[in-house]
């Protein structure tokens, strides 16, 4: 009861501290909530302004809603956001909408909209980067390249002008075959120097088939598309180097990409298949990926090994690399075709030109 009695008497000072528990005026014995409110909002107002005047001017603090707009200006961030420079509407529903949020909520006017966003874009700024489209990502590319060469003359470009830049270090599938001998899993960083070598290599080969073609090919819609698949490929592939760099690609994985590479330098692509389906999707004797789906060990629990798990579906940076490499597996069965008994819908992946034998 004390208590209470506390409580009911802090409440009361705070009013008469607020001047709003009776209104002189009219003669009324109780006050508003809006008043209340308005008469804390006015006072906050005053304390912020206090305490800008105190901090020497329009450098200080900026919690005042009031002074938002004029001290936007001089915030570290984007200009646009400032008082004289105003995004259009059209900007700001296209960003919104980019960020699946309501252009408009209740009640918002325009210029509170635009805050929103501002507010959105600072507290995260590469919203929907993963659930971009890559491969139009690097048509876009492609087209802006073009477009620079044009730009760059009167004249149409050359067809140098078009070429993919091909960094040649040497290295021929003999080398990779004859390295590849001494690895395995007693000897991690020979595997790891086997698969570098064999992706440098494959994306060499894929760059001179693609730079060999005419420039009235080049330019045409599909060839475009073939060198975004290949741009795409390439920027998919550049996880998988830094984790052979920095030696932190899972052993299994490790092991499972190897194990394709002497496959296919054999020209077994059937097996290297087999295999890389075995590393992206598993033979797990249950739904991909669940090891435990009740309160009691499963009998064949025991039985599920690394090896037997999903890597696809672990993260997007693993299923990038590892759909970058297939593209290079199947690009292997075209400029290196074998026996159609051991190679994967031969018929389908036919060689692009012909070409000297493994």
């Amino acid at each position: 009861m004390e208590a209470l009695k506390a409580e009911i008497a802090r409440k009361r000072k705070a009013l008469e501290t607020a001047d709003v528990a009776a209104n002189p005026e009219s003669g009324h014995k109780y006050y508003k909530r809006a008043d209340l409110e308005a008469k804390l909002a006015d006072d906050y107002r005053k304390k912020q302004a206090a305490e800008q005047l105190s901090d020497g001017g329009p450098s200080g603090r900026e919690s005042s809603p009031d002074v938002f707009t004029s001290k936007s200006k001089n915030r570290s961030g984007p200009a646009e956001y400032g008082e004289e420079v105003r995004l259009p509407r059209k900007e700001v529903v296209r960003r919104l909408r980019e960020r699946n949020e309501p252009i408009r909520l209740f009640g918002e006017s325009d210029e509170d909209s635009m805050l929103r966003l501002k507010d959105l874009e600072i507290q995260e700024p590469e919203v929907n980067v993963g659930f971009r489209n890559d491969l139009k990502a690097a048509m876009d590319k492609i087209d802006e390249e073009f477009m620079n060469e044009v730009a760059k003359g009167e004249h149409s470009p050359t067809k140098n002008a078009t070429d993919i830049k091909i960094a040649d270090d040497g290295t021929t599938l003999d080398d990779i075959r004859k390295l590849s001998e001494g690895g395995g899993e007693k000897n991690p960083n020979v595997t790891r120097e086997v698969i570098s070598k064999f992706i440098k290599f494959m994306m060499r080969r894929w760059a001179e088939e693609l730079n060999r073609r005419s420039l009235e090919e080049k330019i045409t819609q599909k060839g475009k598309l073939d060198r975004g698949t290949y741009v795409q490929t390439e920027d998919y592939l550049k996880s998988l180097f830094q984790k052979l760099r920095n030696k932190s690609l899972q052993d299994d994985i490790s092991a499972n990409l190897f194990k394709i590479i002497v496959y296919s330098l054999d020209g077994e692509y059937v097996r290297a298949n087999e295999v890389f389906l075995q590393m992206a999707i598993g033979n797990a004797p249950w739904p991909i990926g669940v090891t435990a789906v009740g309160i009691h060990s499963r009998p064949g629990r025991e039985k599920v090994f690394t090896q037997m798990i999903a890597h696809v579906l672990n993260d997007e940076t693993q299923r990038k690399y590892i759909q970058g490499f297939k593209r290079l597996m199947t690009k292997m069965q075209q400029l290196y075709p074998g026996d159609p008994s051991r190679s994967v819908e031969y018929n389908a992946v036919a060689p692009l030109r012909p070409s000297g034998g493994m």
